[in-house]
């Protein structure tokens, strides 16, 4: 396949991972939510995530359009640079921002469900767990596949029309590391933001719960446990997955530079074939993971950490 083709191939890939992200939230939103106290307890850890995420992301929106417009004005009639950099900062950061919700919409619907399946067995309470859980890591590698992908077909387009190809091709990834530095935004203040909260919920429900009044750790009569479980969710849900995001594609991008900057031993370069190979691995990656999750069970009475390994 040519360079263009197999960019195509890749950001497939990405798009197969997102349906299959769709097609488990969809299984798991279907499984019995339990008995009424459970399912309040949750509405309320729900909304309360939802509520914080929402207020989190409005702020970081502002941070995220001004970080871009300057990005773009330092970068614009640059010869080995592009002002389109700071759209690949808003891209990078809008996947990192949509990976986040995905994960905690699922996320807050999965927990009560997984304390439900539990009453039925070890192995339908890890399967429900399970498939929560992968709706977050299938959301974080498809959109950072298909995003960068995505993007690296539409530079290829607007830099390849002429001129030394080599110059070309280091133009487009110089541009493309925008992308990473989006998402390394949003998951710098979700993950300290959220990591924040979380802390800060779990010792004042402590403090107040267990210290003051005596109550247990967790029970629902006190109220500072809800907070607890938001920050939960908010610091380990969607401030993790931005995070993972952020790395992810890091990992990716850095690699594309190093295979930009490879020579051959007769001192000829072969970028294209190595600037695809991370690309490529992210997308085998996707197709492999999601045949491993089939494979995801457990008896009862044995251990969940055996079936994940």
């Amino acid at each position: 396949m040519d360079f263009e083709t197999t960019l195509m191939a890749i950001g497939g890939c990405g798009v197969i991972g997102l349906l299959f992200a769709w097609i488990r939230s969809r299984a798991v939103v279907a499984q019995d939510a339990g008995n009424e106290p459970m399912h309040s307890i949750a509405g309320h850890i729900r909304s309360g995530a939802m509520a914080f995420l929402g207020r989190e992301y409005r702020v970081l929106l502002i941070f995220v359009v001004v970080a871009a417009g300057l990005l773009a004005w330092a970068n614009a009639g640059k010869a080995e640079s592009s002002a389109l950099i700071g759209v690949s900062l808003l891209v990078g950061a809008a996947c990192s921002a949509l990976a986040g919700n995905f994960g905690m919409r699922i996320a807050t619907a999965a927990n009560v469900r997984t304390a439900a399946a539990a009453r039925k067995g070890l192995n339908e309470a890890l399967k429900v767990a399970f498939s929560g859980g992968s709706v977050m890591g299938f959301s974080v590698a498809g959109l950072g596949v298909l995003g960068l992908s995505a993007l690296f077909l539409v530079y290829y387009g607007v830099f390849s029309a002429g001129g030394d190809p080599q110059e070309e091709l280091s133009r487009m990834i110089t541009v493309l590391a925008g992308f990473s530095l989006g998402a390394s935004s949003i998951a710098l203040f979700a993950r300290v933001g959220g990591g924040i909260y979380t802390k800060a919920a779990d010792v004042g429900a402590d403090l107040v719960g267990k210290v003051e009044a005596g109550i247990p750790e967790d029970d629902p009569r006190n109220p500072a446990v809800i907070a607890d479980l938001v920050g939960d969710n908010v610091g380990d849900v969607a401030g993790m997955g931005a995070d993972l995001f952020e790395s992810f594609v890091g990992a990716i991008v850095g690699a594309l530079v190093l295979g930009l900057s490879a020579i051959g031993p007769d001192g000829s370069a072969y970028t294209p074939k190595l600037i695809l190979l991370p690309l490529l691995i992210g997308a085998v990656g996707i197709l492999v993971s999601l045949a491993g999750t089939f494979l995801v069970r457990t008896k009862e009475g044995g251990d969940p950490q055996t079936a994940l390994n």
